[in-house]
């Protein structure tokens, strides 16, 4: 399986509306024989962005919820019908209670959706990996944002996630993220045994996008 590249957009002002849109265009034309390139666009550009680009799209969050009642949440079974192709949850700016993430992982898996579950600890690492997610993302909280990279800063953390990760769940594969933004920092999150980063401002607010993911990609 390839090393997936996830770039999140957030809600940065480059890339909401019709900007998202034109910026998940221009990411679509960086094409990687040996990465698999996502986004994660805002949740009003995210069926857009699925139906316009080949990129495979992941959403920023799910619901606990299935299709009801349910005012202001947001379901698999809609999103997979919007073109969606995974999802992003726990994130540490959108956490969700651990007692609703089993039922949210069922939902997903079962509308056959990719699965991507963040811990911004090895104790929270350890609590995930048990729900077998496809992904688990390590995003120490304090270096989400930062240009400082979690491979620079703490990669003996991020050997005794994957190695946590392994014992727990054997068809999980660890992401590292925050921070993440150079060819270096890709590489060096491959040593270290991940499978891939998740990718959060240095993509969006990049001066030049498209050359940016170029040059990580080298």
């Amino acid at each position: 399986m390839k090393p997936l590249i996830l770039i999140n957009f957030k809600l940065y002002p480059e890339a909401v509306g019709d900007k998202g849109v034109a910026l998940a265009a221009k990411l679509a034309k960086v094409k990687s024989n040996r990465y698999k390139i996502a986004v994660a666009p805002s949740l009003l550009t995210t069926k857009e962005i699925a139906q316009k680009t080949n990129l495979p799209v992941f959403a920023q969050h799910c619901s606990h919820f299935s299709l009801g009642a349910h005012t202001g949440s947001i379901a698999a079974k809609e999103l997979k019908d919007c073109g969606v192709k995974g999802v992003i949850l726990n994130h540490s700016e959108r956490k969700i209670p651990l007692k609703f993430l089993p039922e949210i992982v069922r939902e997903c898996k079962k509308n056959k959706l990719e699965v991507l579950v963040c811990a911004s600890s090895l104790a929270e690492v350890k609590k995930i990996a048990g729900l077998n997610p496809h992904y688990l993302a390590y995003e120490p909280k304090e270096l989400i944002g930062g240009n400082v990279s979690v491979t620079e800063a703490k990669p003996e953390i991020i050997v005794r996630a994957v190695e946590l990760v392994k014992k727990l769940s054997k068809d999980t594969l660890v992401l590292a993220g925050a921070g993440v933004h150079s060819a270096k920092d890709l590489a060096h999150a491959l040593m270290l045994g991940t499978k891939g980063v998740l990718i959060g401002h240095a993509a969006p607010q990049a001066k030049d996008p498209q050359k940016f993911l170029k040059k990580l990609l080298l």
